[in-house]
């Protein structure tokens, strides 16, 4: 019989990130304000307990905008929309809240200012991702998407004169670097973003995955299937020779993971709440951990201000 856990190791920080505070933050404010239902163009986040949760309160989540009735509130998640969603809603007339992460709203505004200067874009991604979507969508032509190192030998932009790279910004770090060095290499003069396009949030949790690597047998993962994020962490401590799983909740949790592997590792994707991070620690501890210690990192302190119109009332004092 292999000994159980001993000891949990949280990464810090870990969870969520000022982007998803804010985008979850909007849909609550907006059904306090407007009243159910309140509709959300692709799930606000990826993560199936907070969309659970929304949907509960009043929330609808569709993938078409034809499938919301006119004059209704809609909100765009916060992995950000193309030009021709934009334009669709504001033709249906819907009151229209944009949770966009600011982070993603930065990369949407560069892409539009080099293109009036005349650049073609090569963006570094992952296919049918709702970010990448909307990144490409926010020009008709001349974005072309790259999501590894053969792509770059094979892209064909029209021109290489005005060339810049943008990039999704849940990649992993150390991907898009190894994916940008190819892109240099075949295209010497290619413009960079000025400050990676990867959010500081990403590379925080991917930093403490690897520090948390170097001092745990094996990692969980809290987070869901459709987390870019979430799926870089695990891969950041496979990769670092660390057995990793991804869960969406503490019933994923097989036991047979921890089986002698004395020091656990946990983390959190950018988009999944702690709620769901002290499940998984109760059911480790369940399973014999009897310590739990939280590592030394980075302490976030950004904070994302909500759209206009959604300012909700200061509490008034007893």
């Amino acid at each position: 019989m292999h000994a159980p856990p001993s000891e949990i190791l949280l990464a810090e920080p870990r969870g969520f990130c000022a982007g998803v505070d804010r985008a979850i933050d909007i849909v609550e404010a907006a059904l306090a304000k407007f009243g159910a239902p309140v509709y959300v163009r692709h799930e606000i986040v990826h993560n199936t307990f907070v969309v659970n949760d929304l949907k509960a309160k009043g929330a609808v989540f569709i993938e078409e905008l034809a499938d919301v009735p006119p004059g209704a509130t809609l909100v765009f998640s916060a992995h950000g929309v193309s030009k021709a969603v934009e334009r669709e809603a504001h033709e249906r007339g819907f009151e229209v809240f944009d949770a966009t992460c600011p982070l993603v709203t930065k990369v949407h505004v560069e892409v539009a200012k080099l293109a009036r200067e005349g650049y073609e874009f090569l963006m570094i991604g992952h296919k049918g991702h709702p970010e990448v979507e909307g990144t490409m969508g926010q020009l008709d032509a001349g974005i072309h998407l790259v999501e590894d190192v053969n792509d770059v030998a094979r892209v064909q932009p029209a021109q290489t004169e005005k060339l810049a790279v943008v990039t999704q910004t849940t990649l992993s770090v150390d991907d898009a670097a190894h994916i940008m060095a190819a892109i240099k290499a075949r295209f010497p003069q290619v413009r960079q973003p000025k400050q990676q396009d990867i959010c500081y949030a990403t590379q925080n949790r991917q930093d403490a995955v690897k520090l948390l690597s170097r001092e745990v047998d094996v990692v969980v993962v809290v987070g869901s299937p459709t987390s870019s994020n979430s799926n870089r962490l695990a891969e950041v401590a496979r990769k670092l020779g660390v057995p990793a799983h991804m869960v969406d909740n503490a019933g994923e949790l097989q036991p047979q993971w921890l089986e002698g592997k004395s020091r656990v590792g946990l983390t959190a994707g950018a988009s999944a709440p702690e709620v769901l991070v002290q499940d998984v620690i109760a059911r480790i501890r369940a399973l014999g951990a009897v310590s739990v210690r939280r590592m030394e990192g980075i302490q976030e302190t950004v904070k994302f201000p909500l759209p206009k119109g959604l300012k909700l009332n200061p509490p008034t004092q007893a």
